[in-house]
């Protein structure tokens, strides 16, 4: 061969690639759990599977919910629950139809004088909360157990604790009028009581 040949143009070996926009941008949003508990680790596992092997939108969900902090998987009291599972529905509805599904720590409630009999699976039970459930003639179930009776998600109900309930939250926002809550020293006479707090004043925010 000779060197005119060897140096003959080809689209393949003068192919340009494509300038991407957002090449240096990275996604922040998880792809697994930052947790090192082995248990959660073989959930993750077992829902990566159910994810990519059925056509549920479900399990993709609960899988998402695995990976997140637990900020982002806030607890749901029993009350909660119940309030939920029976909202917007037929009068003849009741809780046990379905099985409530939370990816997260269900609580007890001591206001909730009476509990319905349920079905709830969830990642983690209070002792008070699991016994109030069982006593009442309903189930608390793990997730591998959910998995093995509603491999696609049917007839379950997903939901989640109030994200923004914690105490932290109460402190955030910006500036006058978004009724955040001061950072005080103490709380008593001699603090945070001048401008703002007094009708002798002259001022409100």
């Amino acid at each position: 061969m000779d060197m005119d040949q060897r140096t003959q143009w080809s689209p393949r070996c003068n192919s340009t690639g494509i300038d991407l926009d957002k090449h240096h941008v990275r996604s922040t949003h998880r792809k697994a759990p930052k947790s090192d508990n082995v248990y959660l680790k073989l959930l993750v596992k077992l829902y990566r599977f159910l994810a990519r092997r059925t056509d549920s939108a479900f399990n993709k969900v609960v899988l998402r919910r695995l990976f997140m902090s637990r900020i982002n998987r806030p607890p749901m009291s029993l009350s909660r629950l119940t309030m939920l599972a029976s909202r917007g529905t037929r009068e003849k509805f009741t809780p046990t139809d379905r099985t409530l599904v939370v990816i997260g720590t269900i609580t007890d409630d001591t206001r909730l004088l009476t509990v319905p009999k349920l079905t709830v699976a969830a990642l983690h039970f209070t002792a008070t909360a699991r016994a109030r459930i069982e006593k009442a003639g309903g189930e608390c179930l793990t997730l591998d157990q959910l998995a093995m009776r509603h491999p696609t998600g049917s007839n379950t109900l997903l939901l989640r604790g109030p994200k923004n309930a914690r105490e932290a939250v109460k402190h955030f926002g910006f500036g006058p009028h978004s009724h955040k809550k001061p950072y005080v020293e103490s709380k008593g006479r001699k603090f945070e009581r001048a401008r703002g707090r007094r009708r002798s004043r002259g001022f409100k925010v």
